[in-house]
């Protein structure tokens, strides 16, 4: 029964992330059909699902720590169920392809998202796309040193500024 929590807890952490996505898919109006077959051939040519795809991995070694708390024996089971969650969420990409297909039909208009599929035909194109899943990363992973110094400094600065305000912090 405790494995099914666990497992039961860390599919509502990953459900609850595409939350967002669902939501703004809904609220946005429906793109035309020139648009949104310019922006799925995007998608394709992008190789969107591979890329995130690569991501998945990394995005469930990163709810890791939430969920195990320094637990050894979560920590095992969370690693054995790491690549069965994996692969049930390889069903639902096609799904995550098409919300953001319709994402880029809403803020592109046919010819702009006609323009991005014959740059990323390009060898500099093909180039960048082979590069973007180290580049974002590396970019998440500069994103977080960053984010930690600066929380440090600003926790440091914000306590400061609120005793001199008089404030017993």
């Amino acid at each position: 029964m405790d494995r099914l929590l666990r497992v039961t807890a860390l599919l509502v952490v990953v459900m609850s992330l595409s939350a967002p996505l669902a939501r703004a898919q809904t609220a946005a109006p429906a793109p035309s059909a020139d648009a949104l077959a310019a922006a799925r051939e995007l998608v394709t040519t992008i190789h969107f699902v591979d890329q995130f795809k690569a991501l998945m991995p990394t995005l469930m070694t990163s709810l890791k720590p939430a969920i195990v708390q320094g637990r050894s024996e979560v920590e095992r089971d969370y690693d054995a169920l790491m690549p069965v969650m994996l692969a049930a969420f390889q069903a639902r990409f096609s799904e995550l392809s098409e919300a953001v297909a319709i994402v880029y039909a809403n803020n592109f208009t046919p010819d702009d998202l006609r323009g991005l599929i014959a740059f990323y035909k390009t060898p500099v194109g093909q180039k960048f796309l082979a590069k973007s899943p180290a580049l974002t990363q590396q970019s998440l992973l500069a994103g977080q040193k960053f984010g930690q110094s600066v929380s440090v400094e600003l926790r440091q600065r914000m306590i400061e500024e609120l005793r001199k305000k008089g404030h017993n912090i």
